[in-house]
């Protein structure tokens, strides 16, 4: 018998996590299982636990957005929410690169791609984005590409 799909994981621990009474973690769980779902529909097939992983690394990444604007407004209550769903998601999320990795991977696209300025900003990014897979958020490698090819 082989290992249940992640989705599959995912749908028993909201069980697990319904039981315990654990709303934080049945309210990230049931929004996880909800932008699966709508993401299988867009698709009209299942998706492998590659592409659940995705969605869970975009979940993560609205979670994060979501904090920086909660503290910015003062709503600390509501940033400490977010943060522990993001703890909870986290886990189904792929395992994100390191800077020191990032930074291998930004030197790559520029030897393969022979960027020389910030005008091919847009190609390196094309082949970082590709190489990382939802491994690294997008706004970090921006940066690190600018300042990289002097932008």
């Amino acid at each position: 018998m082989s290992d249940p799909s992640l989705k599959a994981t995912i749908q028993a621990e909201t069980v697990s996590a319904l039981k315990g009474g654990e709303k934080v973690a049945v309210g990230a769980l049931r929004m996880l299982t909800a932008a699966i779902v709508n993401k299988e529909k867009e698709l009209r097939r299942e998706l492998s636990d590659d592409e659940v992983r995705e969605v869970a690394a975009k979940e993560v990444k609205k979670r994060t957005e979501s904090i920086e604007a909660f503290e910015g407004a003062g709503r600390q209550e509501l940033a400490d929410k977010e943060q522990a769903e993001r703890q909870i998601l986290r886990a189904y999320a792929p395992e994100q690169l390191s800077d020191e990795q990032v930074d291998a991977l930004i030197e790559e696209a520029i030897d393969s791609t022979g960027a020389s300025g910030p005008q091919e900003m847009g190609k390196v990014m094309g082949v970082v984005m590709a190489g990382a897979k939802g491994k690294v958020d997008g706004s970090v490698v921006q940066a690190k590409v600018r300042a990289r090819l002097g932008g």
